[in-house]
């Protein structure tokens, strides 16, 4: 009998029924939660399982849970609201042509939240372009944000980066980077080096499951075994890498979790829809890795609900209605339903909160045009091109620049 070559099936085109069949489910507080100290092999069948804590009726179940008072769930509510009005915002400025791109992160607003809120402020967080939320869990302005993808004189980039790749030293957040994988091996490294100090800061990144297929990500987790780098490494397994379904990454025979035993550190597959399990996940992680018992390979299982990016049209490669049967849910709805379930929240509060962050962002969407546009008002100093790239100018560059300024000044820029 001859061999086949094997293709991947996509559950689902444009104009069929959405599919979700393929998606292994696993009924909340199913899952057991061993000592951070267990062997990377005990955590094997947490890769394959599906850690969640909220069940349907949206109460916290089984041994994974938590335990957060009212006012940390608030909090959470209140970053991943604020994300998506955000992301709203901004989506339509690229439309009315204020800002050249953008790219939401619609239903998987739970993976960045939780996690932030779980972890330390000065670990040091290694994002994707998709993980808005650990800025605003942060505490980041929403000015500066704006102010970069405007790329006006406040711009924190300085004209430098594409949009939607902040960062900010003073909230531990490293730059985000348009090529693929590379904060993993980053991230890394820097536990590494973390480590070598003496310190108990750890560091955590993220990446989408088709970035698994880097180079970058394998090195990373080749690293992390073989010196035991205290580092948290998510997979946001959102389902699409741009148009290419889940299964061209290699989801579809084994969980991407499951490469984290493969290769012999702990893996976890997490609900990424729920925000208690996020939240359980990462801080069981972070304390195993802050002991000294290594790194966690963390797969959130979620979806992408919105584009990729403003470039990209989801409807010509996917059903236009899958997010509405997404198995999994709505983070931000479930997260609400659990607060109203517990008598912390009802609707009256949320339509409060969703009015309280759309006057912010319209507030500081107003403040960042001031300091400039794409197309008028202030604009970053020349000069900047000659800055952060050598400790002492060299002559040559002294000269163009100074060349540069002379022009200008005749133009009477």
């Amino acid at each position: 009998m001859m061999s086949r070559l094997h293709i991947p099936v996509v559950p689902a085109r444009p104009g069929e029924q959405p599919d979700f069949s393929y998606v292994k489910i696993v009924a909340a507080g199913a899952c057991p939660r061993p000592p951070i100290d267990v062997p990377v092999l005990g955590t094997v069948p947490l890769a394959e399982g599906l850690i969640r804590v909220l069940d349907d009726e949206h109460r916290a179940v089984g041994p994974w849970e938590p335990k957060l008072d009212a006012d940390t769930l608030r909090r959470g509510l209140r970053v991943m609201i604020l994300t998506r009005t955000f992301d709203d915002r901004m989506q339509r400025a690229q439309r009315q042509g204020r800002i050249t791109f953008y790219m939401r992160s619609l239903g998987e607003e739970a993976v960045s939240a939780a996690a932030a809120i779980a972890l330390r402020d000065r670990d040091m967080l290694f994002p994707s372009y998709r993980n808005q939320g650990l800025f605003f869990a942060r505490g980041l302005s929403l000015v500066d944000l704006m102010s970069q993808l405007l790329s006006n004189s406040r711009d924190m980039c300085k004209g430098r980066q594409l949009p939607v790749m902040y960062h900010s030293a003073e909230r531990h957040i490293f730059s985000i980077s348009g090529n693929l994988a590379t904060q993993f091996p980053q991230a890394v490294g820097w536990a590494m080096a973390a480590a070598i100090k003496g310190e108990t800061d750890i560091s955590a990144a993220w990446l989408g499951e088709g970035s698994t297929a880097e180079a970058d990500f394998h090195h990373a987790l080749t690293f992390a075994k073989v010196y035991k780098a205290p580092a948290v490494l998510n997979i946001v397994n959102n389902q699409w890498a741009i148009s290419t379904f889940q299964g061209y990454a290699g989801g579809e025979q084994r969980s991407f979790a499951a490469r984290g035993p493969g290769i012999g550190i702990a893996g976890l597959r997490v609900d990424g829809n729920d925000f208690l399990a996020v939240y359980a996940a990462t801080a069981w992680a972070a304390e195993r890795a802050r002991e000294g018992h290594g790194a966690t390979l963390i797969e959130h299982v979620t979806y992408r609900a919105g584009a990729h990016s403003t470039s990209d049209d989801p409807t010509r490669y996917r059903p236009r209605d899958e997010f509405d049967v997404w198995p999994l849910g709505d983070p931000v709805v479930r997260l609400k339903a659990h607060l109203i379930t517990l008598g912390e929240w009802d609707e009256a509060c949320h339509t409060a909160l969703a009015r309280e962050v759309e006057e912010e962002v319209t507030a500081a969407w107003q403040e960042a045009v001031s300091f400039g546009t794409l197309n008028e008002g202030f604009r970053l100093d020349p000069s900047l091109l000659f800055e952060d790239v050598f400790k002492e100018l060299p002559p040559s560059l002294r000269a163009q620049r100074d060349e540069l300024l002379a022009e200008l000044a005749e133009r009477g820029q």
